[in-house]
């Protein structure tokens, strides 16, 4: 994606608060015309009041002050600060006004697109990848807006009008300023080249220490078991060395940016002044004019030198447009609804000759055939890559199949409404999420429309009711943004609550008793039991204890069925299966 086509969608989002950016553009202008007039019209002041001195000095007839001139013109002063200051004042009003809407558009049509992407982008890209997308870009853009924006229109127009008022004043004295504009900018250009690739460096290897940082942190208590502390201190100090030397070049050359400029500056005032004074000996130049071309030597130097700083930003914020519109560019989930659901599912689900595969060439499932009868329990066992998440992948339609089809009751899933064919769906994870707010809150995500009396019956059905009363405020009681205040199998409860809740025809339940100690596994394999009763159930477990009462046990080796029974008839066949079980329970039954 070029910049130029980046910076033009960005203004597309702009223009929809044309009204805004341009009142705040005029306004800027406006700002730096009254800024410009400044030393002319201090200039016109100092000019007639060292008339009137010398005048008096010489002893002129009627000579004095002409306090009329000054009065007016110092009122002139006064109306053109006003003018600056309501200027100064209300561009960024506006141009704050129209960026922060801007910024809010863009992070909205973000949030919509995510909703309409498929499953498939997300499981290929980094979780932190996204949200530095939402988060980080969507501010770099935001601040460049806002920073950038008003300070180009400030410095295009200082230049061009200070320029033009030296030009007015005098050719002279003004082309000894012209040649000094291209010396400063070339000059910051230099330098912002030279200290660019220092600042990407630091950026890198500041990341790597917020990496380290975190990562010895989450493992802090591994870290201390083996004792690697002392180690752990090193590796940070080697990393802090290297941070500090990049920050070191990064700082010092850029640092060398103002004392070059103001040299540059410093060279073109004291040109300004010899030349300019040798003009007022010679009665070719007033006072007052002298004065105010010292003040446009400095008044052209600082936007030169912005113009160069905003350099920096702007390619940020190309790098960052870009990664915002490649996802809005990424293609919708396809809506080919034919179907519609005119009853709730009864659960009757069939695979019929499925072929899928992730990356081309590569087929993960080949010609898979299953029939599964409403409220029948279907168990997924099998080694790690056999294929048993994809399945559930595709009888979610995270995926669509590759060849064959699915059907549950009797509709091919790829003909209904993705929507209304996973509000019949009801999940339990091995990581159980629940998001920052009340339990009642996190148990009514699963059916909004529920009434307390619901809640308190499925939080009994899980379990979980007791428990939920010994905790301060009961129900009502505020979890963490990370849920870190309950334990895991808690929230394994709770989950199971939340999709009793939801009253779902078909459920999955995905390793959701792999990370809880025995204990807490036979509770919430009995609540299990509650929310699987009536209902087509899909479990992958490793655990093979949680599968034993299932009607029919799956399992899975390389995308394929290769042993299908219950628990007995597949220990009968004493094949995978039963080395999985022997593997698990052989040595806890000899010790019983």
């Amino acid at each position: 994606m070029k910049t130029s086509s980046s910076f033009a969608r960005l203004w597309s989002y702009l223009k929809v608060y044309k009204l805004a950016l341009f009142a705040a553009v005029f306004l800027k202008i406006l700002s730096v015309v009254m800024s410009v007039l400044e030393p002319f019209v201090l200039g016109l002041a100092i000019t007639e009041l060292t008339k009137n001195l010398m005048d008096m000095a010489r002893g002129v007839a009627g000579a004095g002050i002409n306090a009329t001139y000054i009065f007016w013109i110092l009122l002139l002063y006064f109306v053109r600060a006003l003018f600056y200051e309501i200027g100064a004042y209300y561009s960024n009003y506006f141009m704050t006004n129209a960026v922060q809407q801007t910024v809010a558009d863009l992070r909205n049509d973000l949030s919509r697109k995510i909703n309409r992407i498929s499953v498939s982008y997300f499981d290929k890209q980094q979780f932190g990848d996204i949200l530095g997308r939402f988060t980080s870009d969507v501010e770099t853009v935001s601040n460049a807006l806002q920073q950038s924006v008003l300070q180009l229109v400030n410095a295009i127009f200082t230049i061009t009008l200070v320029v033009a008022m030296m030009l007015f004043l005098n050719l002279k004295l003004a082309l000894i300023v012209m040649v000094s504009i291209p010396l400063t900018y070339f000059g910051a250009q230099l330098i912002l080249k030279k200290s660019q690739p220092y600042f990407k460096e630091q950026a890198a290897i500041l990341g790597r220490l917020n990496g380290f940082v975190q990562e010895n942190l989450s493992g802090f208590n591994v870290l201390k078991l083996y004792g690697r502390e002392e180690a752990s201190t090193e590796d940070f100090q080697d990393i802090t060395a290297i941070l500090q030397q990049a920050g070191f070049k990064a700082s010092f050359i850029s640092g060398l940016m103002m004392p070059i400029l103001h040299a540059v500056s410093d060279l073109t005032y004291l040109i300004v002044a010899v030349v300019g004074g040798l003009q007022v000996i010679a009665g070719r130049l007033t006072i007052g004019n002298m004065q105010a071309f010292v003040q446009y030597v400095w008044q052209v130097s600082q936007p030169i030198q912005t113009l160069t700083q905003l350099a920096g930003p702007l390619q940020s914020a190309k790098s960052s447009l870009e990664r915002i519109f490649q996802v809005l560019d990424e293609a919708d989930e396809p809506m080919d609804v034919t179907e519609h659901l005119e009853h709730d599912l009864t659960g009757q689900v069939s695979f019929q000759h499925v072929d899928f595969q992730y990356v081309e060439n590569k087929p993960l499932i080949r010609d898979f055939n299953l029939e599964v009868e409403p409220g029948e329990m279907v168990a997924i066992v099998g080694p790690t890559g056999a294929g048993k998440t994809t399945l559930i992948n595709l009888l979610m339609r995270f995926y669509d199949v590759t060849s064959g089809s699915i059907t549950v009751d009797g509709h091919d899933i790829r003909h209904l409404s993705r929507q209304e064919y996973r509000q019949q769906f009801g999940m339990v994870l091995q990581d159980a999420w629940l998001y920052e707010g009340t339990i009642k809150e996190n148990l009514r995500f699963g059916n909004l429309q529920a009434t307390d009396e619901e809640i308190i019956a499925a939080a009994k059905a899980a379990n979980v009711d007791h428990f939920i009363r010994t905790l301060p405020g009961g129900y009502n009681m505020e979890m963490n943004q990370e849920s870190s205040n309950i334990s895991l199998g808690q929230k394994q409860l709770l989950t199971i609550a939340r999709a009793l809740l939801a009253d779902p025809k078909i459920l999955i339940l995905d390793e959701a008793t792999s990370s809880v100690d025995t204990r807490l596994e036979l509770l919430i394999q009995k609540a299990m039991k509650n929310l699987m009763k009536g209902r087509t159930s899909f479990v992958i477990a490793h655990r093979l204890s949680t599968i034993q009462e299932a009607d029919k046990i799956l399992v899975l080796k390389d995308g394929q069925i290769i042993e299908q029974g219950n628990h007995q008839s597949l220990l009968a066949d004493r094949g995978f299966y039963y080395d999985l079980y022997t593997s698990q329970f052989a040595k806890k039954e000899e010790s019983a």
